[in-house]
């Protein structure tokens, strides 16, 4: 969900768009010193490093990003009735004192 309900843009929604726009960059930048051939210096080959660095970072967080949205969309699991029984402990049998 991109929106909320007042129509204004979500701080998830913006973040994935702008993750998505940084690959983009990335990607895009990587093949354009490829491309034309700038990429064959020692200072290409570290900017196309950089921008597949860039890139890379950025798929990483949407990725993370992803998984926790659809974690929260499936809820949290539902435990067997036998499980919450045994996990409560039952009371002690009481202890005869005796007075010597």
């Amino acid at each position: 969900m991109l929106y909320n309900s007042y129509g204004n843009m979500s701080d998830r929604g913006f973040l994935f768009l702008f993750s998505v726009l940084m690959i983009a960059a990335g990607g895009a930048s990587a093949a354009y010193l490829v491309a034309t051939g700038q990429a064959g210096t020692v200072d290409g080959l570290f900017l196309v490093l950089t921008a597949l660095l860039l890139a890379l970072v950025f798929a990483l967080n949407m990725i993370y990003m992803l998984n926790r949205a659809m974690e929260a969309a499936r809820g949290p699991a539902a435990q067997p009735a036998k499980a919450a029984a045994a996990a409560k402990p039952a009371k002690p049998a009481p202890v005869p004192v005796s007075q010597a």
